[in-house]
């Protein structure tokens, strides 16, 4: 979902939002993971003509959000379900 919602290819930046807040990347707790998360990104580079820079490391240390951060989207009206194919949306 998140190769399908951003340009992978531009760093540090979402849509008009640019600075390293904005830095795209999958972050794993196992090889697996790992080798899924890069499968991923190998079949779609295929569709772009410059690199995609979507970051995928390994996990140090996990920051849970703020609480008005948590459920976010379903606090918008959105749905939160895994493989929802609905567009997520921007709410202010």
């Amino acid at each position: 979902i998140l190769l399908n919602s951003i340009n992978p290819t531009l760093k540090n930046q979402v849509g008009n939002d640019r600075g390293t807040q904005y830095r795209h990347g999958i972050y794993f707790h196992t090889e697996e993971q790992r080798e899924i998360a890069q499968s991923l990104i190998d079949s779609r580079q295929e569709q772009f003509t410059v690199p995609i820079v979507t970051e995928v490391k390994g996990v140090d240390v996990f920051w849970p959000a703020e609480n008005y951060h948590q459920r976010y989207l379903e606090k918008g009206g959105q749905s939160a379900e895994k493989n929802c194919e609905e567009t997520v949306r921007c709410y202010g």
